[in-house]
């Protein structure tokens, strides 16, 4: 759905905090009015985007970081181009929890695993391998009809209350329900944890995997805040919204993936793990809930800004050509708050087939295949997408033979 289509706010400013409810929202950094991070172009001379405030808090009561502003998510989600499957770390990482879930929980052919947000069906095609039913709800119309070609039963719906009550008052409650890299794109968030609490089964499962907030501060992962992405967790956030709903965060689990995130196992019983009690006491040692966390965020994201614009400037005057690797909503952060456009770099190229051929927003750089870099031999890349940093540097082993350098400015700005 384009923003010309809905009827309805195209956003609103937040004034209380979306757990608790609080007004005491306290400012840590402002990155400005920024298009919509995964808003791509398909012509490269548009002269009107909309731009939204991307303004950065943290509620004082009960430690929630979140942005201000709340863009409608018919918006933000109806037509998507983040296709899951394209990004072999997640392939292979969904794989191996699903086999996990499926051996600990003894699931079988009358068990039911869903997902909220299921994107292409890239996890519940593993559970439908084994014969494990599932349901995949995923408000995107694109993205969830290329789930239902590869035979994923999904609701093209946003998951909330009332569609946790219209499949439960059809007797359908889910065994697991996973939900990975969502719960910060909530706006209702009190809403879709009590849909959570209907649709699950007495002794079913949770499985959330979100951004940890803690090594966004320490890495300087500023680049990881746009619209979509409203909320920023600490676990103590995440165990008051829960635990306010009768549910219990039992063990959690610290991965690498995506700068560092958190997997949390959430059941209707409380029987905690150690790790869960070590990790809340040691983010109320670390003052997760004190201004002075937060404060030299902002200096540092201010400090990596003047240091990569400064690298760039220098390459250029010496008539080097510097293309970007990754057309993500990470990239389209920093190059907007950095000012990073055609003056400095050339073209973006991704892997994804459904972003080639169009234009990054904010400075219109067009998208191409990675086979591009082989063809160019640009002298460096940015990698943008620095999450799978290993990843695409294993895939560019060629570019890099022939002496091509990669640019990585996040945690720590360097050239490989």
């Amino acid at each position: 759905m384009s923003i010309a289509e809905t009827s309805k706010p195209l956003s609103k400013t937040e004034t209380t905090c979306r757990i608790c409810l609080s007004s005491k929202l306290n400012p840590i950094l402002s990155l400005g009015k920024t298009p919509l991070a995964n808003s791509l172009l398909r012509d490269a001379g548009q002269q009107t985007e909309n731009r939204f405030p991307l303004d950065l808090v943290f509620c004082s009561d009960c430690s929630l970081v979140q942005i201000t502003e709340t863009v409608n998510p018919e918006v933000l989600f109806s037509d998507y181009v983040y296709f899951s499957s394209f990004a072999d770390t997640t392939l292979k990482s969904a794989e191996k929890l699903v086999n996990r879930l499926i051996a600990d929980r003894k699931l079988n052919d009358s068990s039911l695993a869903a997902e909220i947000a299921s994107n292409d069906g890239y996890l519940l095609q593993y559970y439908l391998r084994s014969g494990i039913r599932v349901l995949g709800i995923e408000p995107a119309q694109n993205i969830a009809s290329v789930a239902r070609k590869k035979g994923i039963d999904t609701i093209a719906e946003f998951f909330g209350l009332d569609v946790a009550q219209k499949l439960s008052n059809s007797g359908i409650k889910a065994d697991v329900i996973h939900a990975n890299n969502v719960l910060a794109h909530v706006a209702e968030l009190n809403g879709v944890v009590e849909g959570m609490s209907v649709f699950l089964k007495d002794d079913g499962v949770i499985l959330i995997e979100a951004p940890y907030l803690e090594p966004m501060l320490d890495h300087t992962e500023f680049d990881t805040i746009y619209h979509e992405h409203l909320c920023y967790f600490s676990l103590t956030a995440l165990d008051k919204l829960f635990r306010s709903h009768k549910l219990y965060i039992n063990d959690v689990e610290q991965l690498s993936i995506h700068g560092g995130s958190l997997r949390l196992f959430i059941e209707k019983k409380e029987q905690p793990t150690s790790n869960v009690k070590e990790m809340l006491e040691q983010e109320a040692n670390g003052g997760v809930k004190s201004a002075s966390h937060y404060e030299q965020f902002s200096n540092k994201v201010q400090k990596l800004k003047s240091d990569l614009l400064a690298l760039l400037k220098d390459l250029k005057s010496q008539k080097k050509s510097i293309a970007v690797y990754g057309a993500s909503a990470k990239g389209s952060t920093l190059m907007n708050y950095f000012g990073i456009g055609k003056e400095l770099v050339d073209f973006v190229v991704d892997r994804s087939t459904v972003k080639q051929g169009l234009y990054t927003p904010g400075n219109h750089l067009a998208i191409l295949p990675p086979e591009k870099l082989l063809e160019a031999k640009p002298d460096y890349v940015v990698l943008l997408t620095w999450n799978f940093v290993d990843e695409i540097l294993e895939q560019q082993k060629a570019y890099r033979e022939l002496g091509g350098k990669f640019i990585v400015p996040i945690p720590e700005l360097k050239v490989v």
